[in-house]
């Protein structure tokens, strides 16, 4: 069986991508991995924002819910996920500009990442039962392997 030394967690906070947090942490324990938390602040639309102000407050805005993704995930690993057993887990966490797809795809190369564990969908899902698109492209286009869940 193949261990895993790199696990890559994109997260916006929703439900799909704490579900995808607990898998990736339990892959990690038993592989003896580092787990990197990526939030990607979809920044692609703002160019068609022509009030300056505007976009710098919606990125502003799009930052701090990356923040709080990434604080989010990693209080619950301190209080209740790991409850002392990640001793074998070392964290990374990244914030990247762009669009989610082809941020998480860099990462994976940037990082040499062995498996990508990935919510289904993400905040803004439209229906829950096909995969979001960033989930889609990423699965279409990642070079390691890539655990959807739901």
């Amino acid at each position: 069986m193949k261990l895993y030394k790199k696990i890559l967690l994109p997260t916006d906070g929703s439900e799909y991508s704490e579900k995808a947090g607990e898998h990736a942490i339990w892959i990690a324990e038993k592989s003896i991995s580092q787990i990197i938390v990526l939030n990607v602040i979809d920044t692609s639309y703002l160019k068609s924002i022509p009030q300056h102000d505007l976009e710098m407050s919606l990125e502003e805005q799009f930052k701090e819910e990356g923040n709080m993704a990434v604080k989010k995930f990693s209080e619950k690993l301190e209080q209740s996920q790991c409850e002392g057993t990640c001793k074998n887990v070392q964290f990374k966490s990244l914030i990247k500009k762009g669009k989610p797809a082809d941020e998480i795809l860099k990462v994976i190369k940037e990082e040499e990442i062995d498996l990508v564990v990935i919510g289904a969908s993400g905040k803004h899902g439209l229906n829950r039962l096909y995969p979001g698109s960033v989930t889609e492209r990423v699965v279409r286009s990642a070079t390691c392997p890539v655990l959807v869940i739901k």
